[in-house]
Order: C-alpha cells, then sequence, then structure tokens
C-alpha cells in the first residue's frame, strides 16, 4: 500500500485516506446513533419476533430477518446493512423497517459473514444466495434492493439479481480502489483484481431504477463517489438518479429510511410503483 508519508492513490496519502472513509471518526455522534437504532431493533424484534433468523447459507451470520406490514403480497424492502463489510449486523438496523413497514412494504434485512472471516468476494456470493432463498420464499409484488454504505456498495453490486426490480443505494461506495489504500483493507484484503471485478464502477450498467442518495454533510469522498457514479452510468441507464439529501451526514440519512413519511421510505416507496418519481 506505501507508507503513509507516500501518495497511494489520485494525489492521496495513506493517512490522508484514512480519514477521508472514517465516517465514525467524522460523525461526533455515530456511536450513539448506532446505541440508538440497536435499541430501537431489539424492541421491534421483540414485537415482531415471528420470521426472524431464516437461515439462507451455512454460515453463523447467513440470516435474513422478515417484518411484515399485514398487506397481502405487498410489495418488499431487502436491506443491507452497513460498517466497511467488517462490522456491525442486520439485527442493529431492524428499526429501518418501521418507515417503510408504515408504508406497505414487507422488509427482509439480510445478515452476512464480516471480514477477515469472509472475503469481499465471499460476502457478494452470501448477498445472491440470501436474495435467491428470499425469490424462492416470498410472494411480493416486486422487490427493491437497498442498503447504506457498505450495503450501499453491495446494493449496486447485486442489482442485476432478477428478484430485484430496483435499488435504493445510500451512502455508497462504487469504485473500491481507493478502499484498497486505506485502513479498511487491513481486514478486507482487497488486491486490485478483486477491487476491480467487484466495483460496480467498472461494470456493465444494469438497466434498472437505481437511486444514490447520499448526505450533503457527508465526507468529500462519499458524496464524490455517488456523484461520479451517477456521471459514470446515467448515460448508459438512463433510471439512475442521484439525491443529495441536504444538511444528513453518514449516520443521520438513515432515518429518512427508517422514520415514516421520510424521504428515503417515500422513495422506496416510489421505487416499488410503476411511476418510480423521485420525492
Amino acid at each position: 500500500m506505501g507508507s503513509a508519508a507516500h501518495l497511494v492513490w489520485e494525489g492521496f496519502t495513506r493517512s490522508a485516506l484514512d480519514v477521508a472513509y472514517n465516517n465514525m471518526a467524522a460523525v461526533a455522534d455515530s456511536a450513539d446513533r448506532l446505541a440508538d437504532w440497536a435499541k430501537r431493533s431489539t424492541a421491534l424484534r421483540a414485537r415482531m419476533p415471528e420470521e426472524l433468523d431464516i437461515a439462507y447459507g451455512p454460515r453463523e451470520r447467513n440470516r435474513i430477518d422478515v417484518f411484515r406490514c399485514g398487506v397481502p403480497q405487498a410489495p418488499l424492502l431487502v436491506f443491507i446493512h452497513g460498517g466497511w463489510w467488517q462490522r456491525n449486523s442486520a439485527q442493529v438496523f431492524s428499526c429501518m423497517a418501521e418507515g417503510p413497514m408504515a408504508g406497505g412494504m414487507d422488509v427482509a434485512l439480510i445478515g452476512y459473514t464480516l471480514a477477515p472471516d469472509a472475503s469481499l468476494t465471499e460476502i457478494a456470493a452470501e448477498i445472491m444466495a440470501a436474495l435467491d432463498a428470499l425469490a424462492a420464499r416470498e410472494r411480493a409484488s416486486t422487490c427493491v434492493l437497498s442498503g447504506w454504505s457498505a450495503g450501499g456498495h453491495l446494493t449496486a453490486l447485486a442489482l442485476a439479481h432478477p428478484f430485484v426490480a430496483a435499488g435504493l443505494s445510500i451512502s455508497g461506495v462504487f469504485d473500491l480502489e481507493p478502499i484498497r489504500h486505506c485502513y479498511i483493507n487491513d481486514k478486507l484484503c482487497l488486491d486490485a483484481e478483486e477491487a476491480r471485478r467487484l466495483s460496480p464502477a467498472h461494470l456493465a450498467p444494469v438497466q434498472k431504477p437505481l437511486v444514490l442518495a447520499y448526505g450533503t454533510g457527508e465526507l468529500p469522498e462519499l458524496q464524490r463517489q455517488s456523484r461520479a457514479h451517477a456521471a459514470r452510468i446515467n448515460p448508459l441507464a438512463p433510471e439512475t438518479v442521484e439525491a443529495p439529501l441536504p444538511h444528513h451526514d453518514h449516520f443521520s440519512i438513515l432515518e429518512e429510511l427508517a422514520r415514516p413519511g421520510g424521504l428515503l421510505c417515500r422513495q422506496a416507496l416510489a421505487l416499488a410503483s410503476p411511476s418510480r418519481a423521485f420525492p
């Protein structure tokens, strides 16, 4: 990777890239927000325990949680959690189902094995296996795939799955080359070939609606990733929409999904409908 004293990617030193992608350090109340989500999620899971920990594979974290809105054959929102592919769990983010359920969507949250216990290639395969399992068991009218941060990357990567009709990527990354040169790669261990192969930026655009949402208060590199990906693929995939959300940081933006009537909650509902207009 080179030492911190040398440029390692596009004019960045290793230490500068470490700062550029450290969302936890950039948001003062990030730990408090995660703790609050975990508390709210525990309450939701206690209230709706009927379809928790559904196995889709052999590993411990190969589990899906499903929360029902009560409408038969409701559209399904599938959510993939973040944490740079090496932290957190689906259980912490169960509360993200509250907003979509209030709007008439069922919600499934996918768990996956974390690095370094799994490579990113293995994690990506687990997401596809989870979608296979959901396709086999669900009778949803349509499926919208969403994810935040690392989950935003996995959303764009798995958009081609036949069960998925549209995608909502929140604060994602789409070119993994800078990730390969910063602290995140200490556990991920990406090499150049794997980074390119798993970068949506280097793959043929998928002809499905895809919203790339990010907060205007996020780290500049996170904003750049979404803007650059939208500019890159929109001419070839015109249903791609860049969606900057004013005043939101990397963590506060998720309340727009969790809150009934929030902007991202409404966007998920819009993606599940024929009009697909950004609210």
